[in-house]
């Protein structure tokens, strides 16, 4: 099993981001997760659905955050992050087509591993194995419990991620056992990454919405 669980965009300043979208779709933020300060950064974790949008700024120099904010010119989308359910096995294949893993995180309910960008192609992907299925420590100790009925969108559907050949790098996705809810695009000038995020509406009347926020262009769907 694997299922898109987690979108996270970078900016240079977190609070406005976070702002508009959740003014723009109704969310709210559920979690600030202190862990991310490892990295040199801060986040806010907003909910949609069971899924979850993150947004992360760094707050001291020399963050790999920073460098891909400074190379793509500002604020976008930066790591695709799965849930699967069988996470060694994944693991064991991606080696054997040449993918290494840059983190390993491995938490009494939950493991996860970063993929290098170069060797997978067009983003950053983290497999994540929850205890117990459907659990996700990453959004915080209160988001199952939480009331999203003022929500516009109640789940991501689809990562657009934009690559110098996309042909190429989604036939790699696929053999990677990756594909799952993205789809490839020609890379804009400002080179591959996460260049858009579709959201389904509980509102009718805003299907085929598209805003940009944080660089990302979300479309309602």
């Amino acid at each position: 099993m694997i299922r898109l669980r987690q979108v996270a965009m970078i900016a240079p300043d977190l609070d406005p981001v976070v702002d508009e979208l959740c003014a723009t779709f109704g969310l709210e933020v559920c979690f600030v997760d202190p862990g991310v300060a490892e990295f040199g950064l801060r986040n806010a974790l907003l909910l949609v659905g069971d899924q979850f949008l993150e947004v992360l700024s760094p707050v001291q120099p020399g963050t790999t955050v920073g460098r891909l904010l400074d190379r793509r010119g500002g604020a976008g989308g930066y790591m695709v992050i799965y849930e699967v359910d069988d996470l060694d096995t994944r693991v064991e294949h991606l080696a054997g087509n040449g993918v290494r893993v840059i983190w390993a995180g491995d938490l009494p309910d939950i493991r996860g591993r970063h993929l290098h960008p170069r060797d997978v192609g067009g983003a950053i992907v983290s497999l994540d194995q929850p205890v117990p299925q459907g659990s996700w420590r990453w959004g915080g100790p209160a988001w199952p419990t939480l009331d999203t009925g003022g929500s516009a969108v109640d789940s991501i559907t689809e990562v657009v991620i934009g690559a110098d050949d996309p042909e190429t790098v989604e036939a790699r996705w696929w053999t990677l056992q990756l594909a799952e809810a993205v789809r490839f695009a020609p890379a804009s000038e400002r080179g591959e990454g996460i260049d858009g995020v579709s959201l389904r509406t509980t509102d009718r009347a805003r299907v085929g919405e598209q805003t940009v926020i944080g660089g990302v262009v979300f479309t309602l769907v």
